[in-house]
């Protein structure tokens, strides 16, 4: 980790993560591999990066359903995985 890095709050522990990562790319990187549940209870991750699939939805700051991947890390972020 560098000087540039942030903390942001991954299910309630605290993670330090480079400040221009998104935050799907920022989640990865800190071994992060199930982003949410499917209805069946299958964990679902990532898949295009770009924002069309939806697959990396979380909820940040209590506003669910946020496509990480589109999202800018800031500090102090609080994200919920609900896995």
């Amino acid at each position: 980790m560098s000087d540039s890095d942030i903390t942001i709050l991954v299910d309630g522990v605290p993670r330090r993560v480079p400040a221009s990562a998104t935050l799907a790319a920022a989640l990865l990187q800190v071994g992060v591999t199930a982003f949410r549940r499917d209805l069946h209870g299958e964990p679902r991750a990532p898949v295009c990066g770009m924002g069309s699939c939806f697959e990396c939805r979380v909820t940040v700051d209590n506003t669910p359903d946020i496509r990480s991947c589109l999202v800018p890390v800031r500090e102090g972020m609080r994200v919920e995985t609900g896995t």
